[in-house]
């Protein structure tokens, strides 16, 4: 008589796979992003706070100046931080445009 599996045996083999596999996956190590020390965007960015004390805030803010000028915006910080760890953040706003002419006011 030859073998033959019956369908209990095939649904505890499926088991038995399905189950090494969630097992691989769970015990695949976390793996988290890192974050480089300056990042950004059209709107903005940040900057890491061990950036600023190894180059110096006038420096950081010539970069956040420089990032956004590529988008031909200017650089306004939004926060600051001051411990390890954390981010210096800035936003690239539109300059506001200065008018031409004054405006002229009439009294009636």
């Amino acid at each position: 008589m030859p073998y033959t599996r019956t369908p209990f045996a095939a649904r505890a083999i499926l088991a038995v796979i399905f189950a090494a596999g969630l097992l691989l996956i769970a015990a695949r190590p976390a793996a988290a992003d890192t974050v480089p020390p300056f990042k950004g965007n059209d709107t903005g960015g940040i900057i890491a706070w061990t950036l600023v004390e190894s180059l110096g805030s006038r420096e950081v803010h010539a970069l956040a100046i420089n990032h956004c000028a590529q988008y031909g915006k200017v650089a306004k910080l939004r926060s600051i931080h001051p411990w390890y760890g954390d981010y210096v953040s800035f936003g690239c706003v539109w300059e506001k445009p200065v008018a031409a002419t004054p405006t002229i006011s009439v009294a009636y």
